[in-house]
């Protein structure tokens, strides 16, 4: 026998280490008892029909090819610990499985003659006289609850299934995340959304707003707390999980200085009044689509005369965006539209070595990059950053159609030690981000509703937080 012993047989060890063994009482009755299980009112879910036909589009595009499009497993956190579970997009895309999807599934799409036969393998529940039903925490329905069989599935997502353990991987096999064509294709079929996908945003939109609105109702809280960053985090939260899934991403609580990091969610710190908080946050509902919204708030609720010159200047770049958004227009106008208001209003500020044009210079200017690094724009969707094995010349350089979503997001930095601006500016950090949907007519604000200039962000405040 080796002496080393692998990382998965230590951890096997030690949880057999601190289980008391079944005595042979329990072993000879656990299987008896059970009242018969009803199954499900069959019926396919909304999205089903949708799916459906994002597989055909898929099965047309790789003709006589074995398809693999993996959910993904549980991923550990510690020790027997893990993560909570959330399927792979691509598969939770071509399935209509969201929230409630299986760890270990695979949809299969297998060649015929005249398309694909597609099956979804996936771990079905356990009888209960089998010592899964009892013994394993990571499967077992007595630790983990009820999982689906292998009849509801097929009739609620209306696809043919097959337990896991029948799957079985071919050489040839194009995998989703290993095959590059594959990957980009089902990245790039996401980048126009269909009703449903557009229904599911309208949601967490709404329902991050709602989100938002409980930030606001705590800032008191917030305020006499040490970490008041914790604070917003968990209030959203709770909106997150109460009317959704999960968050899309981790949400940044960016208090002061902390706003000026781009991505910030360590949110350990405190959050006082005269200073501006940064709150970058999304709801992703039980679908897995998700908003990504951005609002800057005066923590005593008034915007100083230069934090309010900085909002407005980074709401005047989001609004020459959005109108620059159009369909046929490529995708990166809205971002070039953004850039040319930032040019110009730290030019006019004394924060530039040179003029706004030349600036904005392809080649030999970006000086006003310093204070916005990113980017203003990215696809929205299953994914916060959608799309993303998308092709350039589909992405930034694509053009733009009805159907997509996308955010505005363009914001201003100042560092709390960017000696290249006055004292007064540094410190601040503004963001305003919003989801936008491209419609035949033009570009619609799917988080409108949210306030976002400094007036009415000021009235806001005033009307929730006292």
């Amino acid at each position: 026998m080796s002496d080393t012993t692998t990382a998965e047989e230590q951890q096997a060890q030690a949880i057999s280490n601190r289980k008391q063994p079944f005595p042979q009482g329990f072993l000879d009755t656990i299987g008896e008892g059970w009242a018969d299980r009803t199954a499900p009112a069959a019926g396919e879910r909304e999205q089903a029909t949708y799916a459906a036909t994002r597989r055909a589009a898929v099965s047309a595009a790789f003709s006589g090819q074995r398809l693999v499009v993996p959910a993904g497993s549980l991923k550990q956190r510690s020790n027997d610990t893990d993560y909570p579970f959330r399927a792979h997009s691509a598969f939770s895309h071509l399935t209509g499985w969201g929230s409630d999807a299986e760890p270990d599934s695979v949809l299969v799409f297998e060649p015929t003659d005249d398309g694909h036969d597609v099956t979804l393998y996936f771990r079905e529940r356990a009888d209960r006289a089998t010592a899964e039903f009892y013994s394993d925490a990571s499967i077992g329905e007595f630790w983990i609850g009820p999982r689906p069989s292998l009849d509801a599935v097929a009739a609620d997502l209306g696809i043919a299934t097959a337990h896991v353990d029948a799957f079985e991987a071919r050489e040839g096999d194009l995998v989703v995340d290993d095959d590059p064509e594959l990957t980009r294709f089902v990245s790039e079929l996401r980048l126009v959304k269909d009703a449903y996908e557009v229904a599911q945003l309208r949601l967490a939109v709404d329902v991050t707003a709602r989100g938002f609105d409980d930030i606001i109702r705590e800032l008191p809280r917030v305020i006499e707390h040490p970490r008041g960053e914790r604070i917003i985090e968990g209030v959203f939260h709770q909106r997150a999980r109460s009317d959704g899934n999960w968050e899309g991403y981790d949400t940044i609580a960016a208090a002061g200085p902390h706003a000026c990091y781009l991505h910030w969610t360590r949110n350990d710190g405190r959050v006082v009044p005269g200073d501006l908080v940064l709150i970058d946050a999304g709801v992703e509902v039980d679908s897995l689509y998700t908003a990504d919204i951005t609002r800057t708030l005066p923590v005593n609720g008034t915007f100083s005369p230069v934090q309010r010159r900085v909002y407005e200047a980074v709401r005047e770049a989001a609004d020459a965006a959005f109108a620059a958004a159009r369909p046929g227009v490529p995708f990166r106008t809205v971002h070039e539209a953004a850039m040319e208001v930032i040019a110009a209003r730290t030019a006019e500020w004394g924060l530039l070595p040179v003029t706004a044009q030349e600036a904005l210079d392809a080649d030999r200017g970006g000086q006003h990059r310093r204070y916005m690094v990113h980017g203003t724009s990215h696809h929205l969707g299953i994914d916060v950053h959608d799309c993303a094995a998308a092709r350039r010349e589909m992405y930034y350089d694509g053009i733009l159609e009805p159907g997509m979503v996308f955010t505005i997001e363009p914001g201003l930095y100042f560092q709390i030690d960017d000696l290249t601006v006055p004292e007064e500016y540094r410190g601040i950090g503004v963001r305003i981000e919003d989801d936008i949907l491209m419609t035949a007519d033009g570009p619609v604000n799917l988080s409108a509703a949210i306030p976002r200039t400094a007036d009415e962000v000021e009235a806001w405040i005033a009307r929730l937080s006292h």
